[in-house]
């Protein structure tokens, strides 16, 4: 059995694969982050309201508290967005689109720049999205296919499939 993808490295599409980093092999440090993060937000307000409270007139330090915390307060709701729109500017030219094949043996993903042979059992963690299946390697390195484009057999079968090559159960990401 052969199963075909063609992908396009997009925005979504990295955000999916950020999404899917950062709730499986990055969680424990993701969690730790996001605790500094609204402690520093908490800590910011505690600041912000303390010179109110003393009726102190509104200083540079207070414009730099508020900032600090609405920065990080952003990022911390659109961690996984930010996070793909830095994947998307390392991306080397010519490798925004994929196009992967996956056999018994192995599987291949040729881009513009190159073509690469990958066996199953490099893959640490399996997920699938709405949109997309995601082949994660490492904290820092993962694939998405677009389930649109699976030729060669169904989702299901293809869950199947890798399930199977890969001896890990498909982590479902909201």
């Amino acid at each position: 059995m052969e199963f075909r993808f063609e992908t396009t490295y997009d925005q979504k599409g990295l955000t999916a694969m950020a999404r899917a980093l950062r709730r499986t092999l990055r969680k424990k440090r993701s969690r730790r982050s996001h605790i500094f993060g609204w402690c520093v937000v908490a800590l910011a307000i505690l600041l912000i309201a303390a010179q109110r409270m003393l009726e102190e007139p509104w200083a540079f330090q207070d414009t730099l508290n508020l900032s600090v915390g609405v920065i990080l307060v952003v990022i911390l709701l659109t961690e996984d967005q930010v996070n793909a729109f830095f994947a998307k500017k390392k991306m080397l030219p010519g490798t925004s689109i994929a196009r992967s094949v996956f056999t018994e043996e192995g599987y291949t993903s040729a881009t513009e720049a190159a073509v690469t042979e990958f066996h199953y059992e490099t893959i640490q963690q399996v997920c699938e999205t709405a949109d997309y299946f995601v082949l994660l390697f490492s904290r820092q390195h993962g694939q998405i296919y677009d389930k649109a484009t699976l030729s060669g057999g169904t989702a299901e079968e293809f869950r199947t499939f890798i399930t199977e090559k890969t001896g890990k159960p498909i982590a479902s990401i909201k």
